[in-house]
């Protein structure tokens, strides 16, 4: 998805709402910004180095995230292509990523290709 607050690529992210569990707040997220309806099958990693999980927002906003990264499947619903938060949503081959993609996302697209029956803790 291109991410609204940012102009950049990205896989859909969020944050977890009071009350609700990792897993449930993935599942939202994804819905809210690409309209589809996903089920978690397996937890890819845990991101919280600094070089790659610190991001200074075009505001000048620094935050230092530390991620859940899940793979989902997608069960429903309709890609959306624009929402509040979302510019543009598409399927992208993995050798033709876009080139304004946010710097920390491809280290986790390749922990999940890989299919490793681990999780990783980076």
């Amino acid at each position: 998805m291109k991410r609204a607050d940012n102009g950049l690529w990205g896989i859909p992210s969020g944050h977890v709402e009071p009350g609700e569990t990792v897993e449930e707040g993935i599942i939202r997220e994804i819905y809210e910004e690409t309209g589809l309806k996903v089920k978690v099958n397996r937890l890819i990693g845990v991101y919280s180095d600094p070089v790659s999980q610190v991001f200074e927002y075009p505001n000048g906003k620094v935050s230092h995230f530390i991620t859940t990264c899940f793979e989902c499947e997608v069960v429903g619903g309709t890609l959306n292509r624009e929402s509040e938060e979302t510019l543009d949503v598409n399927y992208f081959e993995l050798n033709h990523l876009p080139e304004d993609l946010l710097h920390m996302h491809p280290r986790w697209l390749k922990d999940a290709l890989e299919k490793e029956s681990f999780s990783y803790i980076r």
